[in-house]
């Protein structure tokens, strides 16, 4: 009997877009003789639709189309989803064995659909509520990481409100602490989405200012130096690390524009590190992955500098792209696991972490 997997993509995210190429590339590869794939699509005003073909209704706006209203149901009885054919009345109940969540971004990658899951006790894909909130909150993030020890490079943060009500001081202490270029960027948010570079006071104004758009807490990062390396971990309790590799943004920076649309970043599977610093880099990726309480997977991104020999911690990305030029999948493809394995691999992690959960005492 095949595996009953529902997989969620859209939703409302900065990244609706990048989880829809994330999610084709996902349902074209699940073996299709072990699994019976249920797409879900979120639109971005939060609908969830299901039936004749979701994605294709996201992708050209054609909404709901041939397909029908559904939610998830928080009631472990029910578990799967009720389909809403009118506000008040509930159609049939379709049950889901496992959800892939390929959602990027806040309202899917930050805690929420997770908590959703576990009060409907589905078994899910990725990271569990807290390591999904902490590897969203890039200040919680690094307070962590700082916490285990770990290198990271300076950083400040503030809220909106503070911007608005003190600007002069925040712009003098970023200048005095972190100094020009900065990168500044939406706490809450990932794949680059409102991050700026800032070379002067006047684009360290206009990076805040935008990033403020998309969160109420705003970080602004020193300039690291060295080479942009990231490794891939799969696993729960005992994760495992990539090879790791390298990426040369095709802009400035590896910005939106650089991982998703122009594909012209160029990617080195292994990256050139040597033994030691490879063995470095694979070490801290696990130990990051488990100071958040990762579980399923996570990509973690480093700065690399091979003539000093020193790391720092960029940040995890604990539901990183699966598009075709996405790191995450190639590193482990360059590990020895293909595409569809990676896939079977992490279905059976979230079995394995439900299983495990559902062993424990709720009463007492």
């Amino acid at each position: 009997m095949r595996l009953r997997v529902g997989v969620l993509f859209g939703g409302r995210s900065g990244e609706h877009e990048v989880s829809l190429k994330s999610a084709r590339s996902v349902m074209d590869a699940l073996d299709k003789t072990k699994y019976d794939i249920v797409p879900i699509g979120i639109t971005k005003e939060g609908t969830w639709l299901a039936g004749a073909d979701p994605m294709e209704a996201l992708a050209t706006g054609d909404i709901p189309g041939e397909n029908y209203p559904v939610a998830i149901v928080p009631d472990p009885g029910v578990g799967g989803m009720i389909s809403i054919e009118e506000p008040t009345v509930l159609g049939k109940i379709e049950k889901l064995q496992v959800v892939f969540p390929v959602l990027h971004g806040t309202n899917g990658e930050d805690g929420t659909v997770q908590g959703l899951l576990e009060l409907a006790g589905i078994p899910y894909v990725g990271p569990g509520v807290l390591a999904a909130s902490a590897g969203m909150d890039k200040v919680v993030m690094k307070m962590l990481f700082e916490r285990c020890g770990l290198p990271v490079g300076k950083y400040l943060y503030f809220l909106k409100k503070e911007w608005t009500e003190n600007q002069e001081r925040i712009i003098k202490e970023i200048e005095e602490v972190l100094g020009y270029p900065c990168f500044i960027k939406p706490a809450n948010l990932g794949s680059s989405v409102g991050i700026s570079k800032a070379n002067n006071r006047e684009k360290l104004i206009l990076g805040i200012e935008d990033a403020a758009r998309y969160d109420r807490k705003i970080v602004v990062e020193e300039h690291l130096q060295g080479k942009e390396i990231e490794v891939s971990v799969l696993g729960n309790d005992d994760p495992e690390a990539s090879v790791p590799g390298e990426i040369i943004p095709s802009n400035d920076f590896y910005d939106y524009h650089a991982k998703y649309v122009d594909n012209r970043s160029e990617l080195i599977i292994p990256a050139d590190l040597g033994e030691k610093l490879t063995k470095e880099v694979q070490s801290l990726a696990v130990k990051v992955f488990k100071a958040i309480d990762g579980s399923g997977m996570g990509r973690v991104d480093f700065f690399v500098d091979p003539q000093k020999e020193t790391v720092l911690v960029n940040e995890i990305n604990t539901i990183p792209g699966f598009t075709q030029i996405s790191m995450y999948p190639k590193l482990w493809e360059a590990t020895g696991l293909s595409y569809s394995g990676l896939l079977e691999r992490l279905i059976d992690l979230a079995l394995e972490r439900f299983e495990e959960k559902a062993e424990l005492k709720t009463i007492f």
